[in-house]
């Protein structure tokens, strides 16, 4: 059995993000049930529901979890069920929250050799200490059993781009699938999800490896790929970002999705500018139509 929280569902920023005056974020801010807030994107996965790995560490992962009773202290003065962290990439959404857990407790940290190397080469991640927290490579398309048992991890690659921080002024829109961003395949031997915050296309690999998964955790960041220009929040597309676009055509993910067999879609690292967070909006009532959820921090997901 695999059981799964969503810590967080928006995407880089929140919802509200903390500067956006634009009117879904005056929306939830205001507490608009229509609007509810949501943290930046996280899951967190177990296997016996007891020990948890939570999967990409968002800035906002103290709040989720005291937000998430499943992941307080249970024995002793200090204590955590987190017996893990798995990163998908080195965006600052995914790691920043790895400072929140510096107070000598230990765990399994799990990324790339090359989101490691990230890690290495900034020295404030030496808050977490080796002894405690042990960096522990992971290898593409090869199983990692979790310990407690209780479920399997394999990462594979994604297409997408290298975080903001790491572009190179020759091509720094560049979309590759070597590596620098994953997605995880998380299996308990009978049950079957798939984890892919971030990903700037579909492929046939990738079709292959959703085709049959009993759910689907999205790259689900804008409704279409100029919807910040168009709305004056930005000048970066939704490609520049890394990222596919839920209604594009012929290339947006709900066409992508079209045909394969998939039991739950969810939808998650969500742009604070994609109307699909409104539960009253059209493109709200057209993702349910495609056969989609839209995550919401708390969500809850039993394989």
């Amino acid at each position: 059995m695999l059981d799964i929280v969503v810590l967080g569902a928006a995407a880089g920023g929140g919802f509200p993000q903390w500067n956006s005056n634009a009117p879904a974020c005056r929306r939830a801010r205001a507490g608009d049930p229509a609007a509810p807030a949501r943290t930046q994107a996280s899951i967190a996965v177990s296997g016996d529901g007891t020990s948890w790995y939570v999967l990409n560490a968002s800035p906002d992962l103290r709040t989720q979890i005291n937000q998430t009773p499943d992941l307080h202290p249970r024995t002793g003065l200090r204590s955590t069920p987190i017996a893990g962290v798995v990163l998908t990439s080195g965006e600052i959404d995914a790691i920043t929250g790895l400072l929140t857990l510096r107070e000598r407790q230990a765990f399994g940290l799990y990324a790339t050799q090359a989101v490691l190397d990230q890690l290495d080469a900034n020295p404030i991640f030496t808050a977490l200490d080796r002894t405690l927290v042990p960096r522990l490579p992971m290898m593409l398309d090869r199983p990692i059993a979790l310990e407690p048992p209780g479920f399997c991890i394999t990462p594979f690659s994604v297409p997408g781009k290298v975080p903001l921080y790491a572009e190179k002024t020759e091509n720094p829109a560049e979309i590759m699938n070597n590596g620098e961003t994953i997605g995880l395949d998380i299996t308990d031997g009978t049950s079957h999800a798939l984890f892919i915050p971030g990903c700037a296309m579909m492929t046939d690999a990738l079709r292959t490896r959703i085709n049959g998964a009993d759910a689907v955790f999205f790259d689900g960041t804008l409704w279409t790929d100029d919807e910040m220009v168009r709305a004056g929040l930005g000048s970066k597309t939704g490609h520049r970002m890394g990222h596919m676009s839920l209604a594009d055509q012929p290339d947006g993910t709900f066409a992508a999705f079209a045909g394969m067999d998939v039991k739950r879609k969810i939808l998650i690292h969500i742009n604070n500018s994609n109307p699909v967070l409104l539960a009253d909006s059209p493109e709200r009532k057209q993702a349910e139509a495609a056969g989609w959820d839209v995550a919401f921090d708390g969500m809850k997901v039993r394989l």
